[in-house]
């Protein structure tokens, strides 16, 4: 159903009229220093596609790179236990995993959800005159950078760890009671590379207007002081072509609609009609969200960014 034709945000099959199977699989390297918040981190986005899709997670398999020799075996652990609380959290299961000697700690999951297929959410079915929805503030890939750094304190490493370890379930239950005409979750290639697929896919421009965009505390002030992780200046590489700037835009704030995001929020194209209800459930559900822009006419997946 899904996965061999235009790209989206995990693979669909189905098996019988009224159940498809979704998977995804997603591991990478430490962004926050705690061991048991990397296991939660790595383990809520793997598991943000299911969600994305529609589709509610029921099984995850581990996926481990690990140095034991150099960091013990108490580390890894502990970032098992991280990702197996994420995991029962989202009410799924994990059933094994595998692992490999490496030089630098990865981890990650296989993840395997379930929809039913008429329920299933593509990030190809926006349409012109929808709103959209953005769960979940811009800036962890400046702040993982501070970090990195050392800029970052005690409180501001735990609160950065708590918005990325935390789950896209209830954003992703608003939008399916509500419904939605599409969605993808941000992460590495930034807000504006995802929407750029999106717009791609679906065959529409879509406007951005930059003033009503959330961003992380201090992920400005952090931009602003150079702390840009390098994927951002990639993602400008590759997606700036499709993106129409209409007035002044501070280079801090396209550094940061660039920026790659760790398990970030949900971006939804919901009909203006909706929207409210969407934005009412989100916030009644403990979701912050903003409507960020718009889908404009069909066209070829330019990004208009313009101050409303």
């Amino acid at each position: 159903m899904v996965g061999t034709g235009v790209p989206d945000d995990a693979g669909v099959f189905r098996l019988r009229p009224d159940l498809a199977i979704v998977q995804t699989v997603d591991f990478f390297t430490p962004v926050v220093d705690d061991p048991y918040m990397f296991g939660q981190v790595a383990a809520a986005n793997a598991l943000s596609d299911i969600y994305t899709m529609g589709a509610v997670p029921v099984t995850a398999l581990n996926l481990v790179a690990y140095p034991v020799c150099k960091l013990g075996a108490d580390t890894l652990k502990a970032i098992l236990e991280g990702g197996c609380d994420k995991v029962a959290e989202a009410g799924a299961v994990i059933l094994g995993g595998h692992s490999v000697e490496d030089e630098e700690p990865k981890y990650g999951l296989a993840v395997t959800g379930v929809v039913h297929p008429d329920q299933l959410i593509t990030n190809s079915g926006a349409a012109p005159g929808d709103i959209l929805v953005l769960t979940k503030p811009i800036g962890t890939g400046v702040l993982a950078t501070a970090l990195k750094g050392g800029l970052l304190s005690e409180a501001e490493e735990k609160a950065l760890a708590e918005q990325m370890a935390e789950l896209n379930a209830a954003a992703a239950q608003v939008m399916r009671e509500v419904g939605v005409n599409a969605c993808t979750d941000i992460t590495g290639f930034g807000l504006l590379g995802h929407m750029r697929e999106m717009a791609a896919n679906s065959g529409v421009d879509m406007e951005l207007d930059p003033s009503k965009v959330p961003f992380l505390p201090r992920a400005k002030e952090l931009a602003e002081e150079g702390l840009v992780p390098g994927g951002a200046y990639r993602n400008r590489e590759h997606f700036g072509q499709y993106v129409e700037i209409s007035g002044e835009l501070p280079t801090v704030i396209s550094d940061l609609l660039f920026d790659p995001q760790t398990s970030g929020g949900l971006l939804m194209a919901v009909p203006a009609e909706k929207s409210q209800q969407l934005l009412e459930g989100l916030h009644n559900s403990g979701v912050t969200a903003s409507p960020v822009g718009r889908v404009l006419s069909s066209g070829q997946g330019k990004i208009l960014i313009r101050e409303s």
